[in-house]
């Protein structure tokens, strides 16, 4: 296969991450507002020339798709950018700050032809892929619940960054890793008929929340309950699925959060205590890569990205009516 020549417009981590993904000669342009940081990456890549000009960027004549890893802000209108100059676009979550810019970009997406994947590169970890097995191969039975956390405790400074400024980032902690946890549990359970819980701001001075509390309800009574936190203090992340037949653990995502490590708990026709297998993940990162691939099959086959738009547009209702349940972000009109 013939691999996808792109540009990558936001050159932060997230940006650095998916240029590390890409073999030589795949990487055309890299684009940042800083100039400096653009030229960092593909310096790192050793390849491709930078630029501080989306436009340029975009619409540069080798490029076949583009890689939007900006503030929350900029990820739809530069998406659409693309979309309408005939690109594929791999856009970091949320992919917006709202339902509306979301669907605005399907409809663009549709009537242009090209492919759009939304970054919920979590799917891709190696503890959710062999969950997702399991389920299918129907280990757990009939699902019942998800119960999940995922928090960090922020910095120094973290109230004057970006995420803590609503016309930048949309929302706060719910916008940003709690739309992982909502897709996961989506993933899992399928579409939520009912939303419920709040947000709000504990411990950081800042207009958007930095705790969320959700209760996600499918229209045949499965449920999630999630809990996203930036005054976590200790980096943690914990994803529990239960089944009628045993249960899923999947805990850490490597790095400071831990070694990641899926626990699976068998029930047994007595009762008791369950069987139980335990799977340990010490080994690098490798989602965004396996992601990426996902991607470049998807504009071969032609087919619709299974991570897409209207899984960013679920994520995005339920954020939605958290914050409208909960004032956020505060002195939101």
């Amino acid at each position: 296969m013939t691999r996808i020549r792109y540009a990558i417009v936001g050159c932060g981590l997230i940006g650095r991450k998916r240029a590390s993904t890409l073999s030589p000669g795949q990487l055309v342009t890299a684009c940042d507002i800083d100039l400096d940081r653009a030229r960092a990456l593909v310096a790192a890549a050793g390849q491709g020339v930078a630029t501080s000009d989306p436009t340029e960027a975009i619409q540069h004549p080798q490029v076949e798709a583009v890689i939007v890893a900006t503030v929350n802000a900029a990820l739809a209108p530069l998406s659409r950018q693309a979309i309408e100059n005939g690109k594929h676009v791999l856009v970091e979550k949320p992919a917006g700050v709202s339902v509306a810019e979301i669907e605005a970009l399907a409809a663009a997406a549709n009537a242009r032809g090209v492919r759009v994947r939304v970054g919920f590169n979590h799917r891709y970890h190696p503890s959710f892929r062999k969950a997702r097995e399991l389920v299918d191969a129907g280990e757990l039975g009939p699902l019942l619940f998800v119960r999940a956390r995922y928090g960090h405790g922020g910095r120094v400074g973290y109230e004057r960054e970006w995420r803590a400024d609503p016309k930048l980032s949309g929302g706060g902690e719910l916008m940003d890793q709690g739309v992982h946890v909502i897709d996961l549990a989506r993933w899992f359970l399928g579409e939520f008929a009912e939303v419920a819980g709040h947000a709000a701001t504990y411990f950081w001075k800042m207009p958007v929340e930095d705790n969320a509390f959700v209760s996600l309800r499918t229209a045949t009574g499965q449920t999630a309950w999630l809990h996203v936190s930036c005054s976590e203090w200790k980096n943690m992340f914990s994803f529990e699925l239960y089944g009628r037949d045993g249960k899923l653990h999947i805990e850490g995502l490597g790095g400071s959060y831990g070694v990641e490590r899926l626990n699976f708990y068998k029930m047994q026709p007595a009762m008791g205590p369950p069987e139980t297998t335990i799977w340990e993940y010490p080994g690098p990162d490798d989602s965004w890569q396996r992601e990426l691939e996902e991607f470049e099959q998807d504009v071969a086959l032609r087919r619709e990205p299974f991570a897409g738009l209207p899984s960013a547009g679920a994520c995005l209702r339920v954020v939605e009516e958290i914050y409208r349940r909960s004032g956020y972000p505060k002195g939101a009109s």
